[in-house]
């Protein structure tokens, strides 16, 4: 059965530690100094960094971890895939960061000169989107090759030199920073390894700051998570998507999930193996993964919830590592 389609939370696989009651406390959004590990007795702190595509999981996980076990503190910040790697886990400043792409060997290079040992989960699917504002009547769909000329180095100025059929006016980009993995995922599967991402646009961690930014103006486009897109539905106009100019496919969790929607790529959490052996950091790691199934991933995140099996091939490697 379809991930989609369930109609409450999961069963916990494990059993967590003892709920101490106070709920309602919420997960701090921001750079903090606090070191990783805990106390013992169910108290501590964790530490959560990177993508800002996976930020919205991860926020959730924190709120509602925190609801059951309010003796512990988990911060969450949203620094970018790369930027998370290379200023905050791999220095061994923070227990787990998000990450919209696979680490890089550089990244587990830099790590390992720190001690670090990330371990990888997966724990959702994304339909990367391409949006443009509302009032953009012209275009509705695009292909990977179109993309490309918009945002390679040295490409298209106007959206007449893509297509004779547009305007010929200049267009207005948003987009991620370059510390961010879904720049990374973009510019290797669309604009193409052999190519550069241009770098004259609006480059932000911030998706809601896309998401302004092509609202407001006809010609503008940008990219972002799903999640993004799904919160801003009102605001936005999601471009159906093909890699080969065949069939076009809007981006839909279900897309995603079923594989048809060609921007569709994984998400991933990484925690320091060290940190696992910290029982703040593993309690909430179980909670993490054991709820990666859960139905409000899709309802109110807006990203595919892993598979029972996913689940379960984390929660043994968790175990393997504690």
């Amino acid at each position: 059965m379809s991930n989609l389609n369930r109609l409450g939370d999961p069963v916990s696989r494990r059993t967590f530690i003892a709920a101490t009651g106070a709920a309602g406390i919420l997960s701090v959004a921001g750079c903090t100094e606090t070191e990783s590990g805990g106390d013992g007795g169910g108290g501590g702190e964790v530490i959560v960094t990177g993508s800002s595509t996976v930020f919205p999981i991860s926020d959730t996980m924190a709120e509602r971890f925190m609801e059951e076990n309010d003796e512990i503190n988990v911060t969450v910040d949203s620094t970018g895939s790369g930027g998370g790697f290379e200023n905050n886990f791999c220095p061994g400043d923070s227990d787990i960061n998000g990450a919209s792409r696979p680490i890089k060997s550089e990244e587990e290079e830099s790590c390992s000169g720190n001690d670090v040992n990330p371990i990888e989960f997966q724990i959702a699917s994304d339909a990367l989107t391409m949006a443009v504002s509302p009032d953009n009547n012209f275009v509705d769909q695009i292909t990977y090759e179109e993309m490309a000329e918009i945002w390679k180095e040295d490409g298209a100025e106007t959206w007449a030199d893509v297509n004779s059929d547009w305007p010929d006016e200049e267009f207005v980009l948003f987009g991620p920073d370059t510390t961010s993995g879904t720049f990374d995922w973009f510019t290797e599967n669309v604009v193409g390894e052999g190519g550069n991402h241009r770098d004259d646009y609006e480059p932000t961690e911030d998706d809601n700051t896309i998401v302004q930014g092509i609202s407001d103006n006809e010609y503008a486009i940008g990219y972002f998570g799903y999640s993004y897109y799904a919160e801003n539905e009102d605001r936005l106009k999601a471009l159906e998507v093909s890699e080969d100019g065949d069939e076009f496919v809007a981006p839909s969790l279900e897309a995603a999930e079923s594989g048809d929607y060609p921007m569709a790529r994984p998400l991933f959490i990484y925690a320091n193996e060290e940190s696992i052996g910290d029982e703040p950091v593993y309690d909430f790691l179980e909670y993490y993964l054991d709820n990666s199934d859960a139905s409000f991933i899709a309802d109110d995140i807006g990203y595919v919830p892993s598979s029972s099996d996913q689940v379960d091939e984390n929660l043994s490697t968790l175990e393997e590592h504690a």
